[in-house]
């Protein structure tokens, strides 16, 4: 269900950040649900049943501790224990200190413990005690924070059930007491002694529980519910005296009367103070005994100041006796807010505004904004839940910005924007969202914050929110009868001061009589005003803001008093004085005064019902109203409580008794539902109720066969609101049925292959649902045979089923026994599972004597029929046939003693190697580390230039160093410009042109596909200054491609780069992803190849092959490896000149270990420790192997002493040097060290893989009998596990690096993804593609095949490295499940697929979902603008502006041009191409034609 609710939450609350909004932080914390949290400083804490987190703003989790452990009383000591732990120390009461850097933590433990943490890290416990400081049982209700006494720090707790002494007996009453807060204190740490008395205060009866708690200034007040007698809630203060006695003797009390005009609400839930100064303005939540019926009001709970004796009723000070006086009663100054299950509320002062937030019970975040006058203007909903879950009491605001609200919902934590202005693209919206933390940005031209527009002009809502438009006009008549327009702007100033002025433009001309003074514009009409259009602008510096006029004459708007003439009238700026239309307003009129005045229709509609009156937030299609006089409705109005703006569905059917409407989506909550006439009005009235969504928790069994029609259960909540299930393998509508509340069953539908998994999803309105379970198909079950056994008075049956993952129950099952030519039922008692085969057991209600010849067996839509073996024959056969085999091979063996003595000696020799190959193998797999990498040192990242030219030039060659521009190249000569580079390139910015020429290049058969990856490469080189145009062509060119009838398959297009823009893209996806790269994947592929590397090389090499016994790829593995053992070697390097040695370095080596295998293994090491590389050549370093105190030998590849077989000669390892562990190994360079012997690297000899080898023997013959090691017999699939072992090894590598490729995070894909996606999205709507596999098929080609592949593959493109052969092998297994990540293909793998198929097969339906949500989450990610998207092309073509030489992809250009000049004049002719850009085709072709050649300006 959790993961579920995870699912929806992406497409509900993290909807903010799938559309490219701000998004919704989300921490799901474990060991229960979230008891308590605060916010401090820079952190957040979050504690729940069994953890403590500290967090940062951002909810990415800083520190962890375990509420785990054992209580030791003789120590008074509380032990973590990481796992297990027979105590739970559960915190009631978190109280921050910043000021001293503590956080204090106390609950139940013992009869009572708290502990002093460091603010900064939890994990630094500074102290624990026992301390009765918050209620000592798990669930106890408490009140604790830190307060200031006359200078002093103290915490003030407010507990339930706080026993008088440590061992008194529970429960106790309530009380209030003040605890130290460091050791300095009177009585030390926590302690409550003042002098030698602990002051308290005391409830008088039990049943107290404390809900808040806070000081303002010297006054601490505290609220609580009374439960006993007469339910009310209570609130306390207290003045901040000289000491804790004086404190808390300073008591003060009232009680709390909610609310008027209604049923009291005597219990307190969640509250808020209000920013401010005085008065003091609290805001509270309250209920009844049906918690669902909420009231949020406001109240003046500034203490008395007068200064009298007072003794509270219900509280006292210890043990006075029970007395008092009267509470003073404060009622509401408001009651904001009458809705249903209120839980948790946080008021927020802004400006003028008040903006409260308000957490349910049903799981919504409501925003409701108040005006200065305590006047609710409109509620809207920021964050829901799929499902009912309860927001906790307490919610804080982001100190941080102040822009986000921490939220608590069952065991996860939340940070939602109080605000959403990006999604507000023009002035127009932002203002109709009517939100004050939104306004409109001069300097920015957009909707932000106001603390985003510095020094410029912001515009906001007014503070009166009823206003529905952003301009309104009138007019006024004046005595000699001349009208004056009036434009009124409903714009608030805010920001830098602007200038404000008007202009009115009319079909006239311009009017005159100008007058303005913000925020009003005047000016004089013309004496004929009716048809009059006026264009009114207004402008407030740089914000220019026009409205388009159609002026009426309000004297011609005549006719009966109705309020459509009323509502035409107010509407045309005109005045509505005694039932008639004038020119002039009397005071601000609203359409209100219009809905008094008789309708022009002579009954008004009425409604009766509307089926059905409940739904889900995601609406309802084809809903019926039911009523009378319906015939004159045009529409439906849905609006709710408070609601800025109304929702409006248009009528489909109208039958005038009925008519039929779509519910659109909406929040939870109840809605008012009216009915719209064309005069405008809205009579009727009826509500609906908008509920939680269904959430698919679990599908029950999630197998199936193949044929379908097995019976399945969706456990689902609001499962009334599902209108179909759909199977995503097929389009066949699937039936279902409700079987209880919260569980439906349909039949699974039949698919034509097996195995495979389909998704389920619930249709609900217009909106899909995922389940989190996918149904896997199966192979049919098979049924091999059954025994029939008598039992008293039936018969029983048991069938034998092969072993299968149906797990089919006796449900699924129905039995038939056949006797005589008749069924006979086989009721199914058990199912028995056993290694490999299942037994169904049934009992036939039929003499014990009878004989069952079949069984019909029937499930799904199946029916397999066994039939009896007569195992008589069988016997008989069984008994025979052995005994005749048996005598012959007797004799056989009498003949053959002596060989076969001989063969088993060899057998159990074989077998035993054998054996150990696979035994060890198995403890491979079982105890491979993934833990690789140590230290990789800075990762050597090329810098963009030389990136993007291996990626545009992948050969090399003089090209890419021609159009590179080089450091020593003279700048004076590079600034030059000649006519021929230059008109050419001014040639390319035509796109006629550009496009005329890679058309005519394609269609000439001598330009091969080598040609057209250079003119694509030269083509981007040219251009790049200008990425926006290139990406204009490059579409331009890519929809021309899609066009082409050679691409009737539309599956195809992009498939291979066999066209110029293919290759272009593959270019342009390389520059926009670079920045990606280096910030977000290169990392994990970087890690990937480093843990690759180190995983090889744990194993043996052979020197000559490049294979290896730890590989992923069955090609290079070295499975003829003979045995070897790890020596540890102790590596010393000469420093300085006299010999002197450094200090050694631990090196693990293989006895297997040629010496330059040895070598390179130190030097990996040395770069590990230090950092960075040591910098001799390998050929340049020689070994020494120390013999003896200051006794070292040389170790060299080859010498005297190598091993020969016929002519090859074996390299020398450590085993032929015998070299033992823990030896000393020096390493010198022969630049200064010269060897005695010259002797160059073997590996430069031409014939180096013929004349060496080193673990494999060489195809010679040699004498058995020498070396019998290396004859064992050697099978290649025994060592088929080390693949598996290597791909353990670098799992989390491949996984991290996959999911940085296609996980979208902070929110958004790279702008440059998000934008190619959206234009294949539009070219398949626009050429009517209704095959979702098109797309992304296209999506897949365009962006793995094309550029991930190719960095996946090619490493050394993107870092500053080496990749070997043995390498690029590895890593084209794992670029292939990159790809099979990608296929919509299920492809059914036996025991002959090739093991780089196998080897991930497992994972990929894992990876396959996390493609297909990537691609679902880019498509619904907030659109990239056109604007920003230049922006984004403009800083990358600037952040490279002097990276390339652009004159010399030019003349390389200018060489096809060139060669195919008559073509491509003759395809611009053919093309209507002006007269202007052919003359300028025969401009550059003279001056190219003049020069030998030219440079770039």
């Amino acid at each position: 269900m959790e993961f579920a609710w995870l699912l929806l939450f992406v497409a509900l609350g993290g909807l903010r950040g799938a559309r490219g909004l701000q998004e919704v932080d989300v921490f799901p914390s474990r060991g229960g649900d979230i008891r308590d949290f605060t916010v401090a400083a820079r952190w957040v804490y979050v504690v729940t049943g069994d953890y403590l987190y500290q967090l940062n703003h951002s909810l990415g989790l800083l520190h962890s501790l375990t509420q785990r452990g054992e209580y030791m009383a003789s120590s008074i000591r509380f032990n973590r224990a990481s796992e297990g732990g027979t105590s739970t120390f559960s915190v009631n009461t978190l109280a921050p200190l910043v000021e001293r850097n503590l956080l204090f933590t106390c609950g139940a433990l013992n009869s009572g413990y708290c502990e002093t943490l460091n603010l900064t890290d939890i994990t630094q416990i500074i102290s624990g005690e026992d301390f009765e400081l918050s209620p000592f049982v798990p669930k106890g209700i408490s009140v604790g924070f830190v307060v200031d006494v006359n200078g002093k720090s103290y915490i003030l707790a407010a507990a339930e059930g706080m026993n008088e002494t440590r061992f008194g007996d529970y429960p106790k009453k309530s009380r209030i007491r003040l605890h130290n807060t460091h050791d300095g204190q009177v009585g030390k740490l926590l302690s409550a002694i003042d002098g030698r008395d602990s002051p308290e205060i005391v409830a008088h009866a039990h049943g107290v529980q404390f809900v808040d708690g806070f000081q303002i200034k010297s006054t601490i007040f505290i609220f609580s519910n009374l439960n006993y007698d007469a339910p009310k809630v209570r609130l306390l203060w207290f003045a901040s005296k000289t000491s804790k006695t004086e404190t808390l003797r300073s008591l003060r009390g009232a009680t709390l009367v909610c609310c008027e005009g209604g049923k009291a609400r005597q219990r307190l839930v969640s509250s808020s103070v209000i920013p401010g100064d005085q008065p003091v303005l609290w805001a509270g939540i309250f209920t009844d005994h049906d918690v669902t019926i909420t009231e949020l009001a406001v109240y003046d709970v500034s203490p008395p100041t007068e200064a009298v004796t007072y003794t509270d009723p219900d509280f006292g000070f210890k043990q006075e006796p029970w007395k008092g006086d009267v509470p003073i009663t404060l009622r509401p100054r408001r009651v904001l807010l009458r809705h249903r299950f209120m839980t948790s509320v946080l008021a927020v002062k802004l400006n003028n505004w008040l903006i409260v937030f308000i957490g349910t019970g049903d799981g919504q975040l409501l925003k409701l904004t108040v005006d200065a006058k305590l006047q609710a203007q409109c509620l809207s909903v920021i964050w829901k839940a799929p499902d009912d879950r309860r927001v906790f009491p307490k919610m804080h605001l982001d100190p941080v910005g102040r822009k986000h609200v921490f939220v608590a919902v069952r065991d996860k934590l939340m940070r939602v924007p109080v605000s959403q202005c990006v999604q507000h693209s023009s002035l127009q919206s932002c203002w109709n969202a009517r939100d004050p933390y939104c306004g409109w940005c001069g300097a920015l031209t957009r909707c932000s914050f106001e603390d985003e527009c510095p020094s410029s002009l912001w515009l906001s809502v007014p503070d009166d929110l009823s206003q529905r438009r952003m301009l309104s006009h009138s007019f006024q008549e004046d005595a000699e009868g001349k009208i004056t327009l009036v434009v009124f702007t409903h714009l608030k100033r805010g920001g830098a001061p602007a200038n404000f002025s008007c202009r009115f433009d009319s079909s006239v001309g311009v009017l005159g009589g100008l007058g303005y003074k913000y925020p009003e514009c005047t000016c004089l009409l013309p004496p004929v005003i009716a048809g009059l259009r006026v264009s009114v602008t207004l402008s407030l510096g740089e914000v220019d803001v026009t409205e388009e006029l159609n002026l009426l004459n309000c004297s011609g708007i005549t006719g009966a008093p109705t309020p459509l003439l009323c509502s035409q009238c107010l509407a045309a700026g005109c005045g509505w004085s005694n039932g008639a239309c004038t020119w002039t307003r009397s005071g601000a009129l609203n359409m209100s005064i219009c809905q008094g005045l008789q309708t022009g229709v002579d009954s008004l509609p009425e409604i009766f019902n509307i089926t059905p009156s409940e739904m889900s937030f995601y609406g309802k299609n084809n809903a019926v109203l039911t009523g009378r006089n319906l015939g004159h409705v045009i529409g439906v109005r849905l609006q709710g409580h408070l609601d800025c703006s109304a929702k409006e569905a248009s009528v489909r059917r109208n039958t005038g008794a009925s008519l039929t409407f779509h519910i659109p989506a909406g929040d939870k909550g109840r809605v008012e539902v009216c009915l719209l006439l064309p005069d405008g009005g809205c009579h009727g009235n009826a509500s609906l109720t908008y509920l939680s969504a269904p959430v698919c928790a679990s599908i029950s069994p999630d197998t199936t066969w193949a044929s379908g029609k097995r019976r399945m259960n969706i456990t689902v909540s609001n499962l009334k609101f599902v209108n179909e299930v759909i199977h995503s393998h097929t389009d066949e509508r699937v039936t279902f049925s409700e079987s209880s509340d919260q569980s439906l069953q349909f039949e699974s539908l039949a698919a034509d292959r097996d195995p495979f998994s389909s998704t389920v999803t619930l249709r609900v309105a217009n909106h899909t649902l995922a389940c989190p379970t996918a149904i896997r198909y199966l192979p049919e079950p098979q049924f091999t045979d059954f025994i029939s056994a008598p039992a008293a008075d039936h018969l029983r049956l048991t069938i034998e089923k092969k072993s299968d993952e149906l797990q089919m129950a006796p449900e699924d099952l129905r039995v038939k026994g056949v006797q005589g030519g008749e069924d006979y039922d086989c009721v199914i008692t058990k199912i028995e599972r056993s290694s490999g085969t299942d037994f169904i057991t049934c009992v036939i209600q039929i003499s014990s004597d009878a004989e069952i010849t079949a069984v019909k067996i029937m499930y799904g839509s199946q029916t397999k029929v066994l039939t009896h073996f007569d195992y008589l024959k069988l016997l008989l056969l069984l008994l025979v046939v052995p005994l005749i085999v048996g005598t012959g091979v007797g004799v056989y063996c009498w003949q053959k003693r002596s060989l076969t003595a001989r063969m088993n000696n060899l057998i159990e020799v074989l077998e035993m190697d054998i054996r150990n190959d696979i035994r060890q193998g198995f403890v491979d797999m079982q105890t491979e580390d993934s833990d690789l990498i140590e230290n990789v040192g800075a990762i050597p990242f090329l810098d963009y230039k030389h990136f993007a030219a291996k990626i545009f030039f992948p050969e090399g060659g003089s090209l890419m160093t021609a159009c590179l521009k080089d450091i020593s190249q003279d700048p004076r000569k590079m600034e030059k410009q000649d006519d021929g580079c230059g008109r050419l390139a001014q040639l390319l910015r035509e796109p006629l042109f550009l496009t005329s020429m890679v058309h005519t290049l394609e269609e000439q058969k001598s330009f091969t596909i080598q040609h057209k990856c250079t003119v694509a490469s030269v083509l981007t080189v040219a251009l790049h200054r200008d990425l926006g145009y290139l990406t204009e062509v490059m579409e331009q060119l890519l929809r021309a491609a899609m066009e082409q009838p050679s691409n009737g398959q539309h599956k195809m297009v992009l498939r291979r780069t066999q066209s110029i823009v293919e290759k272009v893209l593959t270019n342009w996806m390389s520059i926009c992803l670079y920045g990606f790269l280096r910030e977000s994947a290169g990392q994990h592929l970087y890690f990937l190849v480093s843990a690759l590397t180190q995983q090889i090389a744990k194993g043996p090499v052979d020197s000559v092959t490049e294979k290896a016994l730890y590989t992923l790829s069955e090609d290079w593995l070295l499975w003829q490896a003979q045995d070897f053992t790890a020596v540890k070697l102790q590596a010393v390097f000469m420093v300085g000149g006299d010999g002197q040695l450094s200090e050694p370095l631990e090196v693990e080596a293989l006895s297997c270990d040629t010496v330059d295998q040895v070598k390179l293994k130190i030097l990996a090491v040395f770069k590990a420790k230090f950092g960075f590389a040591y910098n001799i050549p390998l050929r340049d370093i020689r070994l020494e192997l120390e013999q003896g105190p200051g006794v070292f030998v040389a170790l060299e590849e080859v010498d005297r002493s190598s091993e020969v077989i016929g002519e090859v000669t074996m390299l020398n390892t450590l085993r032929h040097y015998k070299v033992p562990a823990k030896v000393t190994v020096k390493v010198l360079s022969t630049g200064c060290h010269p060897p005695l012997v010259s002797q160059s690297s073997v590996k430069d000899d031409q014939n180096f893989s013929v004349k060496y080898f080193h673990l494999i023997d060489p195809d010679v013959c040699e004498d058995q009998g020498m070396n019998p090691e290396r004859k064992k017999l050697k099978l290649k699939e025994v060592h088929l596990t080390k693949l598996l072992s290597t791909k353990v090894a670098v799992h989390s590598y491949v996984v991290n690096l996959f999911r940085g490729i296609w996980g979208v995070g902070p929110g958004k894909a790279p702008p440059a993804i998000k934008h190619f996606f959206d234009f294949l999205d539009g070219q398949a709507a626009r050429m009517k593609i209704a095959d979702p596999e098109v797309l992304h098929i296209w999506k897949t080609n365009s962006l793995p095949l094309r550029f991930w592949v190719n960095i996946l593959k090619n490493p050394q493109f993107v870092f500053d490295m080496d990749k070997s052969d043995h390498l690029d092998g590895c890593l084209s297994v794992i670029a292939q499940a990159f790809m099979d990540s990608f296929s919509l293909t299920d492809t059914k793998l036996g025991k002959h697929a090739p093991t780089n198929k196998l080897l991930y097969a497992k994972d990929i339906p894992q990876f396959k979902q996390e493609v297909k949500a990537y691609y679902n989450c880019v498509r619904e990610q907030q659109p990239i603008t056109t604007a920003e998207f230049k922006d984004f092309l403009l800083e990358e073509s600037r952040k490279h502006d002097n990276e390339f030489n652009e004159p010399a992809a030019l003349r390389e250009l200018y060489k096809f041009i060139h060669q195919y000049f008559t073509e491509i004049e003759q395809k611009l002719e053919h093309s209507g191409a002006p007269a202007e850009l052919k003359e300028q085709l025969k401009q550059v072709k003279n001056q190219f034609d003049g020069q030998k050649s030219c440079s770039w300006d």
